[in-house]
């Protein structure tokens, strides 16, 4: 799985580099995430027409050139509602695309930090399929609480990773708090929080068929669950516990 965040403005020719190396073939999933605005028409056709899932994020992509994006191929959407232009009500951007489209893959970030919970429950009433993201930083399952990022400190401060003029930089969040926390504050029942963080990122990533269920002939892959504090009891990677 290889996640290539937004192309920047390049010469045509490092454009057509960039995309043979792309999708030059290999065993894994490729998703690339880019910003439709800074890449020529051509890209997001041939990355998709190569198998690539592409993905938007990072981007001030106005609604039309989501649109004009979706209709080449672009079916995700990176942490929805960060890193990208906001709702508005005379230029809705890629959020509104987003949610109104059957066959798009957004992404969410429920830590509680990222996104207020009130505009997360909206788009979990949209047409296309929620996934959980964790955007995670090292922090996360170390016990580090600062790194360095882009050439900045970045710190943890009440669950926030941020610099030290207190933007965000990434989440202190992992998947089980994740799913925690789509029950306790978006107030999302168990099974449709589990679906968001395993069978929808499976089915984008075209892995629908071997991973994100327990039926016969899928990996086993498998997390035992505190069913009231929804805590990691125990878990299992292709069959062998953890």
């Amino acid at each position: 799985h290889r996640d290539l965040h937004s192309f920047p403005t390049r010469r045509s020719s490092d454009l057509k580099e960039d995309i043979v190396r792309i999708t030059a073939k290999r065993k894994t999933v490729t998703l690339v995430t880019l910003a439709p605005e800074q890449v020529g028409e051509d890209v997001i056709p041939a990355l998709a027409g190569a198998g690539i899932h592409v993905a938007l994020g990072h981007s001030m992509a106005t609604y039309a050139q989501t649109v004009a994006a979706m209709r080449q191929g672009l079916t995700g959407f990176t942490h929805l509602f960060n890193a990208m232009r906001p709702l508005q009500s005379r230029e809705p951007g890629p959020i509104a695309a987003a949610l109104e489209s059957p066959d798009a893959w957004y992404g969410l970030i429920v830590d509680g930090i990222h996104v207020a919970p009130a505009m997360l429950r909206l788009a979990l009433r949209g047409a296309g399929h929620p996934i959980l993201v964790t955007d995670a930083m090292p922090p996360v399952g170390g016990t580090r609480q600062s790194f360095r990022l882009n050439g900045e400190d970045i710190s943890v401060r009440d669950g926030r990773c941020a610099t030290r003029h207190g933007t965000l930089a990434g989440a202190a969040l992992d998947m089980a708090t994740a799913v925690r926390n789509c029950v306790e504050l978006l107030d999302v029942p168990l099974t449709d929080a589990l679906r968001y963080a395993s069978t929808h990122p499976a089915q984008y990533l075209g892995l629908g068929h071997v991973l994100g269920r327990l039926l016969p002939g899928y990996r086993a892959d498998m997390v035992a669950l505190d069913p009231v504090g929804i805590n990691v009891l125990q878990t299992w990677v292709a069959g062998a516990q953890g």
